[in-house]
């Protein structure tokens, strides 16, 4: 990797989302943040001057330092950061950049507060369709590290005010549906991640989990693939993991190949 190198919004943007995504650390200070409190998706802040206690969780994984003009502290914090063997980069005009290209980005005052680093997030047990398509969400456009718990029902509640976690798809709580929309597409809505590729893929979740199957093809697919992972996992932190890449496919599908079809005979090439 050269000395100096940087990533365009729209490089970047391909890769938010997917499972090769880089971490991206937020090295702005203070005071610019404050006055324009958004993030680029998936995004964690961090004291430019402490970048170095990020070394240990990083491991191989590349990063891309972004402040609010693309300068010095986030070319400085890519250069440490290379400097101890990282692969790191620098978004091309930091927040600024990005917002001026209409990205999506995830307001500040939306994420729950972090618990020992991470945010903390609880639902129901046995978790299926919206239960697995909201960590998802979570996990590849908020926030990279966030935990999940699953607990029986009646104990949603009072676990998240024990632990200070943020409960949702249940009932009479904020993360949860709201008339026929489901807790997927109050994410995607208080995260301000409405991209044509999450809407497309709102669309099935929400056909699949609220029993519309008849209203997107797609969604009869998502409930038996979302069944079956609940038989064969008894593990419900097992069957999240298992179901991620499941959801990395339908996000790619949604973003690039819902205009593919498939027949046979295949009679591609002749008249």
């Amino acid at each position: 990797m050269p000395a100096f190198s940087e990533i365009s919004p729209a490089q970047l943007m391909r890769l938010i989302g997917t499972p090769d995504a880089p971490v991206l650390i937020d090295v702005s200070i203070d005071e610019d943040f404050d006055a324009d409190p958004f993030l680029v998706p998936s995004a964690v802040r961090h004291p430019h001057t402490d970048i170095r206690t990020l070394l240990p969780s990083l491991c191989d994984r590349p990063v891309v330092t972004i402040c609010q003009k693309g300068g010095k502290l986030s070319h400085g914090a890519a250069a440490i950061l290379r400097d101890a063997g990282v692969r790191a980069e620098v978004l091309a005009g930091g927040n600024y950049a990005w917002r001026d290209a209409k990205l999506p980005r995830v307001p500040a005052a939306s994420i729950p507060a972090q618990q020992n680093g991470a945010t903390l997030w609880v639902t129901r047990h046995r978790p299926k369709i919206d239960r697995i398509a909201c960590p998802w969400l979570i996990r590849r456009f908020v926030d990279p590290d966030a935990r999940l718990l699953f607990v029986p029902p009646a104990q949603v509640l009072d676990v998240a005010a024990r632990y200070d976690a943020t409960p949702f798809d249940i009932e009479d709580t904020f993360w949860s549906h709201r008339g026929p929309k489901c807790s997927f597409d109050t994410m995607i809505e208080e995260f301000a991640l409405a991209t044509p590729a999450l809407s497309r893929l709102a669309n099935v979740v929400r056909a699949a989990d609220t029993n519309k199957l008849a209203d997107v093809p797609e969604a009869a697919g998502l409930l038996a693939l979302s069944v079956g992972l609940s038989r064969q996992y008894k593990n419900d932190t097992e069957q999240l993991d298992a179901a991620m890449p499941l959801y990395d496919a339908l996000y790619r599908w949604a973003r690039d190949g819902a205009d593919e079809t498939h027949d046979w005979p295949d009679n591609r090439g002749t008249k």
